[in-house]
C-alpha cells in the first residue's frame, strides 16, 4: 500500500511520515500534484501558507480533485484541511472545492491559536473518531474553515472553539477527511487517529479504489 504526502514546500514532514508508517504500507513525499494523486492514500500536510500551497497544487488541481471524487482516501491536516475548501482569505489561489465554503481568520483576540484544545460534538457517524477517540488535540492555526450553508455544514464531523469562535475541528466528504488539529503532534491518541485513517484507506484499497483510478484520469505516467 502506497501513502503519499503532497509536499508544497512547507517544511519538515518527518513526524507526519512517522505517524503514517504501519506494517504493509510505504510512505513517500511527492512535490508533483499529479504524481501525488497516483497513490492508494493521499495526505495534505498541515504547515505553510494557503497561497503557496494553492500555487503548488494548481498544475494538478483538476487531477487531484477528480481522484478524491473517485474515492481516493485523503487526509487533510490543518492547512491541508483548508485546501479541501474553495478559497481562503489568507491569500489568493483556489482550493480543491471538495467541500463548499471558505477559510477565514479566527475571530479572536489571541491569534494564532497554539496549543491543546478540546474536540467537541463528535459525530457518531465518523468512523475515525470511533476507532481512535480524541478528546483533546494540538492546534496551531490562525484561520478556520467556514462551510457553506447546506452541503458544507453537513460535512462537519467535530467542532472546536477558540475564545468565542466556534469552528469545524473535522470534516468529511466521502473518503476525504480534514482535521484542523495536528494529530501527528497530539500524543499517542493522535497517532492512533492517523493510523485509523491508514486502516480505512487499506480497506478502501481492498474494495478496489485502484481499479477505478483510470476512470478519473489518474493512472501511470510515462
Amino acid at each position: 500500500m502506497l501513502i503519499t504526502i503532497f509536499d508544497y514546500g512547507a517544511g519538515n514532514l518527518h513526524s507526519l511520515a512517522k505517524a503514517l508508517e504501519t506494517p504493509g504500507a510505504s510512505v513517500r513525499v511527492e512535490p508533483d500534484p499529479v504524481r501525488a494523486a497516483e497513490t492508494d492514500a493521499l495526505v495534505l500536510p498541515g504547515v505553510g501558507a494557503f497561497a503557496q500551497a494553492a500555487e503548488r497544487l494548481a498544475p494538478g488541481r483538476a487531477v487531484v480533485r477528480a481522484a478524491i471524487a473517485g474515492g481516493l482516501p485523503t487526509l487533510g491536516i490543518c492547512l491541508g484541511m483548508q485546501l479541501l475548501f474553495d478559497e481562503s482569505e489568507e491569500g489568493p489561489g483556489a482550493g480543491l472545492g471538495v467541500i463548499p465554503g471558505a477559510v477565514t481568520r479566527l475571530k479572536a483576540r489571541r491569534v494564532p491559536q497554539i496549543g491543546w484544545n478540546e474536540i467537541e460534538d463528535v459525530s457518531v457517524a465518523e468512523p475515525l473518531f470511533a476507532r481512535a477517540p480524541l478528546e483533546v488535540a494540538y492546534f496551531a492555526n490562525s484561520y478556520a474553515c467556514r462551510p457553506a450553508p447546506g452541503l458544507g455544514d453537513e460535512a462537519v464531523t467535530a467542532w472546536a472553539a477558540h475564545e468565542e469562535d466556534r469552528f469545524p475541528a473535522a470534516v468529511r466528504r466521502g473518503g476525504a477527511v480534514g482535521v484542523q488539529f495536528h494529530p501527528e503532534k497530539s500524543s499517542r491518541a493522535g497517532v492512533e487517529f492517523v493510523q485509523a485513517f491508514v486502516a480505512e484507506a487499506r480497506s478502501n484499497r481492498s474494495a478496489g479504489y485502484g481499479v477505478r483510478r483510470e476512470r478519473f484520469g489518474v493512472g501511470p505516467r510515462g
